[in-house]
C-alpha cells in the first residue's frame, strides 16, 4: 500500500441514510472548509430503513404514539417522555425550514406534508386511559389544541374508515391533533445528499463497503473500503468516522476495536405493512391512526393505519406486523445476528433472551400468523376492509440494542444510543425507533461531542443557532418561543398549526 493510495478527509459518513445525510448537512454549514466524504453499500441512498416505504413515515412528535405515555401505578400518566419526543421533533421542522428558505430544497411538499395525528382505542379500560393521556398532554402548550372524543359521528368526520361499519355498542375513543406531519424520508435524505453534493469538499461513493477500521498512533482512522463492482480495495484516512449504517453499524463498531464498544449486542425485528392504493378507499382516510400495542411488542409495532404521500402519490399503510430475522439490514446476511456475537456480549444477550419471553412469543406469534390473522388486525382500524385492497408490502429491518447492565447484565433498549471513542473521533449510531423523525436531534448531539476533535470553530454553537433558533433553549418551558417556532416552521414547510 503506497501514501498516494490513501484518500485524506476530515469526515467520513458511513451509511447514506437520513442519519449520515442529516449530520453532513450540520457539518459543512457549520464549517464549509471541512472535507467530507460518505460511503454506502448499495446503489443510491436511502435503501434502507429510510426508504419511504420502509419506515412509517410519521414526523414521531408523540401526538399519537400511546407508548411514550406510560400509565403509573397512581393511576396518572407520565408525559415526559412524550414532551421529549415533541421538541426533538421541532428541531427538524426547524432544520427543513433552514434549507427551504436558503433555496438547498426547492419544494417542502415533495417530502413532508400535513397530516393529523390520531390516537384510537376501545374498551373500557382502554378509554380511560386516553382520557387522563389527553387530560395530560393538552394542559401543555406542547399540545394545545389536541382533541378528544368518544363521540361516534365525531369520529367519523374524522377518520371514516375507523367508524363505519362498528358495532354501536362498542366502546370507544379518539384524540386528534391537525399539526401532524407525514414525512417521506427517502425524498428527503435525497434532498440533502442533493445539497451536499453541490458544496466544495464532499464526496459520496456507492456499492463500495467498509470493511477494516484502524486506529492510527496519530489518532486517525485508517479504514479499508471494498469495491463491489471491482472488487478493488482503497484506504481513506480521516480524523472522524460516523457509523450511521442502520443495522450494519454495531458490526462496524465492534470491528473498530474501541473500549467503548464492548458489551453491545443487537436485536434484529422485521416487518411487514399492508398497503392500500386503490384511491377509492385512500380519499376516505386522512390520518395516522395509532392504536394500544400488544403485550410484549416492541414500540416500532404499534399497530396504525397511515396516509404516507410518496413521490406526490396517496396510498394508505397498516402495520407493521413484527417477525424475527437474523439479518442486520433488509439487504443484510442472515449471518449477521452470529457474526456479531462477541465473548463480551454473549452475557447480555443471554439475560436478555431469559428476561423478554413475552417479546419472544408475541415475535413467534407474529411470523405464524396467517393473512386471516393480519386483515382481521386491522378490521379493529377498519371494520369494512376488502382484503383485495391491500396488499403487502416488506417494512425495514431494525436492530434494538443489547448492552451490559450491572443488576440485569443484560437490558433491551428500544430507543437509539449514541457510541462514542473516549477522544470523539469515533461515533456510532444504534437502535431504531424514533429513529428518522428525530434525526436533527440526535445529530445536533453528534455535534456537540466533536468538539475535542479540533474540527469544528470556536463559534460553532452561534452557527448552530443560526441553524435551529431554538438551540440551547427549551421548547418544553418557554411556551413564547415554542409558539413562534412553530409557527414559522409550518408557514414554510406548509404545515397546520392548531
Amino acid at each position: 500500500m503506497s501514501e498516494n493510495s490513501i484518500i485524506e478527509v476530515d469526515c467520513l459518513l458511513v451509511g447514506a441514510g437520513i442519519m449520515s445525510t442529516t449530520l453532513g448537512v450540520f457539518l459543512k454549514e457549520i464549517n464549509p472548509s471541512l472535507s467530507v466524504a460518505l460511503i454506502e453499500t448499495l446503489s443510491s441512498e436511502a435503501q434502507e430503513s429510510s426508504n419511504s416505504w420502509n419506515n412509517a413515515g410519521t414526523g414521531h412528535a408523540a401526538n399519537c404514539e400511546l407508548n411514550y405515555t406510560p400509565l403509573q401505578p397512581d393511576g396518572t400518566v407520565n408525559i415526559s417522555k412524550a414532551l421529549e419526543v415533541n421538541i426533538e421533533f421541532d428541531l427538524s421542522r426547524q432544520l427543513w425550514s433552514y434549507l427551504v428558505k436558503k433555496g438547498a430544497i426547492k419544494n417542502p411538499s415533495s417530502f413532508i406534508n400535513p397530516v393529523p395525528h390520531m390516537s384510537f382505542v376501545e374498551g373500557d379500560e382502554h378509554v380511560s386511559f386516553l382520557k387522563k393521556r389527553h387530560a395530560a398532554l393538552s394542559a401543555h402548550h406542547c399540545f394545545r389544541g389536541m382533541e378528544y372524543s368518544e363521540d361516534f359521528d365525531q369520529i367519523a368526520q374524522w377518520a371514516p374508515l375507523t367508524i363505519k361499519g362498528r358495532d354501536r355498542k362498542q366502546k370507544i375513543a379518539a384524540t386528534r391533533i391537525i399539526s401532524g406531519a407525514d414525512v417521506s424520508y427517502g425524498s428527503l435524505t435525497s434532498h440533502l445528499l442533493a445539497h451536499l453534493k453541490s458544496l466544495n469538499g464532499f464526496e459520496v461513493s456507492f456499492l463500495e463497503q467498509v470493511i477494516h477500521l484502524k486506529r492510527e498512533s496519530s489518532g486517525n482512522w485508517l479504514v479499508t473500503v471494498k469495491n463491489h463492482q471491482t472488487g478493488i480495495h482503497r484506504f481513506v484516512k480521516a480524523k472522524f468516522v460516523f457509523l450511521g449504517a442502520g443495522g450494519g453499524a454495531l458490526p462496524l463498531l465492534q470491528k473498530s476495536g474501541i473500549p467503548e464498544s464492548i458489551g453491545y449486542a443487537g436485536f434484529p425485528v422485521s416487518g411487514i405493512w399492508l398497503r392500500c392504493d386503490e384511491q377509492s378507499v385512500v380519499s376516505q382516510h386522512e390520518a395516522k391512526v395509532y392504536g394500544m400495542a400488544s403485550v410484549g411488542s416492541p414500540p416500532m409495532s404499534v399497530p396504525h393505519l397511515d396516509t404516507r404521500v410518496i413521490d406526490g402519490k396517496r396510498s394508505l399503510l397498516f402495520g407493521p406486523y413484527a417477525g424475527f430475522s437474523t439479518k442486520f439490514l433488509k439487504n443484510g446476511s442472515w449471518l449477521d445476528l452470529f457474526k456479531s456475537i462477541r465473548l463480551q456480549n454473549l452475557l447480555p444477550l443471554a439475560a436478555v433472551g431469559a428476561t423478554n419471553l413475552n417479546l419472544v412469543k408475541y415475535l413467534v406469534g407474529q411470523v405464524l400468523q396467517s393473512k386471516e390473522d393480519q386483515f382481521k388486525t386491522l378490521k379493529d382500524y377498519y371494520p369494512d376492509v376488502d382484503p383485495n385492497d391491500w396488499y403487502i408490502e416488506v417494512a425495514g429491518q431494525r436492530v434494538q440494542i443489547i448492552k451490559k447492565d450491572k443488576l440485569k447484565t443484560g437490558v433491551l433498549e428500544f430507543g437509539t444510543e449514541i457510541v462514542e471513542s473516549k477522544d470523539s473521533s469515533m461515533v456510532a449510531l444504534l437502535g431504531a425507533s424514533p429513529g428518522a423523525s428525530t434525526a436533527a436531534s440526535i445529530m445536533i448531539r453528534v455535534i456537540e461531542r466533536m468538539t475535542p476533535t479540533g474540527l469544528l470553530p470556536q463559534d460553532w454553537n452561534h452557527r448552530m443557532k443560526d441553524i435551529i433558533p431554538s438551540y440551547g433553549e427549551s421548547l418544553i418551558t418557554n411556551e413564547a418561543l415554542c409558539n413562534t417556532v412553530r409557527a414559522e416552521t409550518a408557514n414554510v414547510l406548509g404545515l397546520k398549526l392548531t
